[in-house]
C-alpha cells in the first residue's frame, strides 16, 4: 500500500514541467522575458493571414466566375436589352462555345456543287441589259469645281448629275471615284500585275485594324484561276510587315498585297469602301470578283461561290440579307444608338432619302430586304453591275460611310431594273470565320450629337474630302421631312443605355486582367 502511494506521488512529480527550462524557452533574443501568451497570438495571426488569403482568392475566383456566367447569360438570353451586349465574334465566346456553354451564330449548310474541278465556267458574259456602254468622269468638271479646291477622289458631283445618273440609258458616263490627282494611286508594278486577273478574291485592310487571314478549303483549280488581292494603305502595310511574315515585300501567304498610296479620305472606314465597292475600277480586267472584309477568313472555295450565287440562278450580283433589319430607317436608327456615325448626319442622310420617295421596306417590295450584310459581295462585272457599284459608291461619298444605308436606296432608284440575288443570312455565316480587329476603332465624329458641334473651333470634325452632300446646299427644304417611325424590335436595335452596360463590363474585364497580370491578353476580351 505504501509502495502504491509512493509510485503515485513520484508519477505526479515526473509530470510537472521544468519551470527553469520553460522560463528559458520564452526568453527573447535580447535576453528579455516574454509573456507565455505571445506564442499563441503569433500562431493565431499566421493562421488568420493564411485564411484571409484563401478567402480573398476564393472571392476573386467567384468574381471571375460571375463575370463569365454573366457573359454566358447575355449570349443566351432572349431578352433583347441584354443579348445585344454579347459579342459573338470574340475569342471568349469561341472558347465558351468549344466548351459547349453557348451556341454559335446561326448557320446553315450552303447547297454547293460537290467538286470545284467539275464546275462549268460560262463561256460568254451575261447579256448587257439597259446599259451597254459605261464610262467615267476622270477629271474635275470646271463648271462644278473651278478653282475652289483641289481635286477630290469622288469628284464634285452636282445634284443634277446625281439625279441624271439614276436614269438608265444604253450609253452612260458617271462619277465613279478615281478622279485624277484625287488619291488612291496604285504603283505601276501592281497595275501591271492585276491586268492578268480575270477572277478576283479581293479584301482590304486600312489603318492597321486587321491582319490578313489565309483562306481555307481552296481547291488547286481555284488557286490557279483566282488572284487573291489584299488592298492596303501604307499604315497597314507597315503594320503587316511588322507582325506577319511577308514574302518578297508583297506576299502574305496566298494574298498579293496591293498598296493604295495617298488615301482619298480622312476616315479609314470610308477609305475601305474604295476597294470594296469599286472593285471593278481597281481591277478593270476582272470578269468576276468576290469581296470579303479584312477581318474574315474565307472557308469556302471561291469557284463554288460563283457557281452557287451567280451562275446557277443566272445572276450578276449577290449579297447576303442583313441578320436583323430589312428597313433602311430601322438600320439608321440602330446606327445612331450604337454610335456608328454622327447622329445628325445620319438623320440628314435619311431625310434626303425620305424626301426622294424611299418608303420603309414591306413584303410588297420586289427585294427580300433593303438592308444587306455588306461584308461579302459576289459580282460579275457587267456594265449594269458596274453602274450599280458606281452609284452605290457615290452615295457613300456624298453622305455617310455606312454603306448599308445607301444600298437599298440605289436599288429603289433603279426601279427594279437591277436584279440581284440576296441570299439567306444563315448561308452568309457559313462562308467565313470572323476574327477580331487588332484594336478598337474610334472617331470623334461618331460622338457628335448636333450639327452645331461642327461650327467654330470644332470645324475640324468635318471630313474634308467626303460627305460633300451634307455641306453643299440640298436643293429642297428638309426641315418639314419627318422620318418614319421605327419599331426597334431587333436585337441590334436597342436603346443607347446598352452602351453604358457594355462599357461597364469592359472596364470590369480590364480591371480583372490587369490585377491578374494578364494585360497581354486584352485582345481576348469579349468586346
Amino acid at each position: 500500500m505504501d509502495n502504491d502511494a509512493h509510485r503515485s506521488v513520484s508519477l505526479r512529480a515526473s509530470r510537472r514541467p521544468d519551470r527553469s527550462n520553460y522560463a528559458f524557452e520564452i526568453k527573447g533574443v535580447d535576453g528579455s522575458d516574454k509573456l507565455s501568451s505571445d506564442q499563441p497570438i503569433k500562431i493565431i495571426w499566421k493562421r488568420g493571414f493564411v485564411r484571409l488569403l484563401l478567402v480573398g482568392g476564393i472571392l476573386w475566383m467567384l468574381l471571375i466566375l460571375a463575370v463569365l456566367l454573366f457573359h454566358i447569360w447575355t449570349c443566351q438570353t432572349s431578352i433583347v436589352f441584354l443579348s445585344v451586349i454579347c459579342n459573338k465574334d470574340s475569342q471568349v465566346f469561341q472558347m465558351l462555345h468549344t466548351m459547349g456553354l453557348v451556341t454559335p451564330p446561326h448557320r446553315c449548310s450552303i447547297p454547293l456543287a460537290s467538286d470545284p474541278e467539275k464546275v462549268v465556267i460560262p463561256e460568254k458574259k451575261s447579256p448587257s441589259k439597259f446599259v451597254e456602254s459605261l464610262s467615267y468622269f476622270e477629271e474635275e468638271d470646271a463648271k462644278t469645281n473651278g478653282s475652289q479646291s483641289s481635286p477630290l477622289f469622288g469628284g464634285h458631283q452636282s445634284w443634277e448629275q446625281r439625279e441624271d445618273s439614276f436614269k438608265l440609258k444604253s450609253s452612260m458616263k458617271v462619277h465613279c471615284g478615281f478622279i485624277k490627282n484625287g488619291g488612291a494611286e496604285m504603283s505601276p508594278k501592281d497595275m501591271e500585275y492585276v491586268k492578268k486577273c480575270k477572277f478576283v478574291v479581293a479584301s482590304g485592310i486600312f489603318d492597321g485594324y486587321d491582319t490578313p487571314h489565309q483562306p481555307s478549303n481552296v481547291s488547286p483549280r481555284s488557286k490557279k484561276l483566282f488572284c487573291f488581292l489584299m488592298v492596303v494603305d501604307e499604315i497597314s502595310l507597315s503594320f503587316i510587315k511588322t507582325n506577319v511574315s511577308v514574302r518578297d515585300e508583297e506576299w502574305v501567304g496566298i494574298w498579293r498585297l496591293i498598296l493604295l498610296k495617298n488615301p482619298p479620305y480622312d476616315e479609314p472606314r470610308r477609305n475601305g469602301k474604295v476597294p470594296k465597292i469599286l472593285t471593278h475600277r481597281l481591277f478593270p480586267q476582272a470578269l468576276y470578283s468576290i469581296w470579303i472584309d479584312g477581318k474574315m477568313e474565307l472557308i469556302v472555295d471561291p469557284l463554288l461561290l460563283l457557281e452557287r450565287y451567280l451562275w446557277r440562278g443566272k445572276y450578276a450580283f449577290a449579297i447576303a440579307q442583313h441578320k436583323h433589319h430589312k428597313n433602311i430607317y430601322e438600320e439608321a436608327d440602330s446606327n445612331k444608338r450604337r454610335k456608328r456615325y454622327a447622329r445628325p448626319l445620319i438623320d440628314r442622310h435619311m431625310k434626303i432619302y425620305r424626301y426622294e420617295g424611299l418608303e420603309p421596306w414591306t413584303p410588297l417590295k420586289q427585294t427580300r430586304s433593303d438592308v444587306p450584310e455588306g461584308a461579302i459581295i459576289i459580282r460579275e462585272h457587267t456594265p449594269l453591275t458596274n453602274l450599280f457599284s458606281c452609284l452605290w459608291f457615290n452615295e457613300v461619298n456624298l453622305f455617310t460611310p455606312r454603306d448599308q444605308l445607301s444600298f437599298g436606296f440605289v436599288v429603289y432608284r433603279l426601279k427594279g431594273n437591277f436584279k440581284l440575288f440576296m441570299f439567306p443570312n444563315c448561308e452568309y455565316n457559313s462562308i467565313f470565320i470572323l476574327h477580331p480587329h487588332t484594336r478598337e476603332h474610334s472617331s470623334k465624329i461618331e460622338w457628335v450629337k448636333s450639327l452645331n458641334e461642327f461650327k467654330g473651333n470644332n470645324s475640324g470634325l468635318k471630313e474634308s474630302r467626303g460627305g460633300l452632300g451634307l455641306w453643299s446646299p440640298y436643293p429642297a427644304d428638309l426641315n418639314s421631312v419627318t422620318l418614319p417611325p421605327v419599331a426597334r424590335t431587333s436585337k441590334a436595335g436597342v436603346s443607347c443605355e446598352v452602351l453604358d452596360i457594355y462599357i461597364g463590363r469592359k472596364v470590369l474585364y480590364k480591371s480583372l486582367f490587369n490585377l491578374l497580370g494578364m494585360a497581354g491578353h486584352m485582345s481576348q476580351l469579349p468586346y
